[in-house]
Parts: C-alpha cells; sequence; structure tokens
C-alpha cells in the first residue's frame, strides 16, 4: 500500500515542501544559454538492428562540461515527413535499455530518442569533479560545492538538448514532440517540459527527483532517496541540506513548463 499522509483534496493542492531558491529562473536561465552556446558535435552512428521499418543509430552528443552523451535513436523507414517523435527517459542507475523497446514507437510513425543518464547505466559519460561526498550517488552529487556542480543540473540540460536535437532533426515535426518516463525517468520528463518549453505533451509516470525535504519529514529516505542520509549528518541545518537540492527538485522546476501534462 502507498504512504499516504493528507487527504486526497490536500494532496491535489499540494506543491511541495522544498524552499524555491529566489533566484530559481535566473539559475537555470543562465543554465540554458550555457548549453545554448555548445557546439554539441552530433554523431550518428548507424546501428545494424536489422528492423525492415526502422532505421536505428548511436547517437552522441557533447553537453555541458563536456560529457560525450549517448541515446538511442530510431526512426521510421516508410513514414511521412516531418512526423511526430517521443523522448524517453530511464528509471534511476538504469540505461536506455533494448532496442526493442522501441520499435514500438517507429512502427506508428515516430522516431524516438532515449536518453542514457550520465554515469548510469549506459554510455553517457559523467565528468565528475565536485567536492563533498559521493558515497551513494546522483542526489547528492555537488550539494557541498556550487550550484552549477550539482550533477542533475547536467542531466536536466541533457534532457532539454537532446529535445532541440531531435527537434533539429529534418523529418521531425519539431511542433508535435513528447517526453516520457518512469520514475527518475518521470521527473526527467518533466525537468525536460520544463526546459524546453516547446515540448508539446509531457507523460511522466511516478516522478522521482521531486520533494526532498518531505521525504525527509516523513522519515522515507530509503531506497533511491537514501542518499540524503549520507550528507545530512555533515549537514548543520534541515536549510543548508535542502536549499541547493531546491534547485533540482521537480516541484520548483516543472513549474516552468508549458505543454500539456498526463
Amino acid at each position: 500500500m502507498p504512504l499516504v499522509d493528507m487527504p486526497l483534496a490536500k494532496l491535489r493542492e499540494y506543491e511541495g515542501r522544498n524552499p524555491r531558491p529566489d533566484d530559481f529562473d535566473a539559475y537555470w536561465d543562465t543554465a540554458l544559454a550555457e548549453m545554448n552556446a555548445l557546439d554539441p558535435q552530433v554523431e550518428l552512428v548507424p546501428h545494424p538492428l536489422g528492423a525492415s521499418f526502422a532505421e536505428c543509430f548511436h547517437l552522441y552528443f557533447t553537453g555541458v562540461g563536456g560529457a560525450r552523451v549517448h541515446a538511442k535513436y530510431l526512426r521510421p523507414k516508410h513514414a511521412a515527413e516531418p512526423h511526430p517523435a517521443v523522448l524517453c527517459f530511464h528509471g534511476y542507475s538504469g540505461s536506455s535499455g533494448d532496442w526493442s523497446d522501441y520499435l514500438k514507437y517507429a512502427g506508428q510513425g515516430f522516431s524516438v530518442a532515449a536518453l542514457d543518464c550520465r554515469g548510469q547505466g549506459g554510455l553517457s559519460e559523467d565528468v565528475g569533479g565536485v567536492r563533498g561526498n559521493t558515497l551513494r550517488g546522483h542526489i547528492i552529487r555537488g550539494l557541498d560545492d556550487s550550484p552549477e556542480k550539482l550533477y542533475y543540473r547536467g542531466v536536466y540540460l541533457d534532457t532539454a538538448q537532446i529535445a532541440k536535437l531531435v527537434m533539429a532533426m529534418p523529418e521531425v515535426d519539431a511542433a508535435r514532440v513528447g517526453a516520457t518516463g518512469g520514475s527518475q525517468g518521470g521527473g526527467l520528463t518533466l525537468a525536460c517540459a520544463a526546459l524546453c518549453p516547446e515540448i508539446k505533451r509531457a507523460a511522466p509516470t511516478f516522478p522521482f527527483l521531486c520533494d526532498y525535504q518531505r521525504v525527509w519529514e516523513m522519515d522515507l529516505a530509503v531506497a533511491a532517496y537514501e542518499e540524503l542520509r549520507t550528507i545530512s549528518t555533515r549537514s548543520t541545518s534541515v536549510k543548508r541540506l535542502f536549499s541547493p537540492a531546491s534547485a533540482i527538485s521537480i516541484i520548483s522546476t516543472s513549474r516552468r513548463a508549458s505543454g500539456q501534462r498526463y
């Protein structure tokens, strides 16, 4: 059974506990300007899957911090052009999965890009280089450093960058691009829609990366959130712990989104 601590009516109105920094929009505007100034050095490497109705590629691009980021990219062979596209984001510690997972989209006339998150189970680089504890992973990466060093800053920008790269593909209708994913992928779906307002549809499932302070208050910092415990032992206050994390809280970030969410 899920753990619910509020009546449903209150949950429908709840907007999170993490404090939203006053410079939140300026922080992300600066980050996006950095991303847009990059030469992404896009590389499409054919993958011989052998599907009769789809072309498959390893897509590589250079993201913020100089990391080479990987995604699977599939496009239908016989669909009308331009056609719609979907972006897929995977769960925490995973990868973009198997090529066959995405043939269903190509079979329906969609191009599809499935991103590998930096340093997780796929092929994308995590160039690292931060101060502080990184014992149990990525939520806490950079909390002891400047906000520009937060791990998820780079990943969120990767979602926006892959969206813009896919929208620029000659076969894709940039006005018909959506995003989807579950858990971490659900959070990244919302981040993508927030940082790339051209995304028209966002379909997140049980999004991770949302309400860190509420997780802490409910004593639910376990499983994927357990990393919060490793840094809390050195933080002088709840504010010290959660103020930097607010920059990457999906509850704050998703308020920038303009497309439809399901």
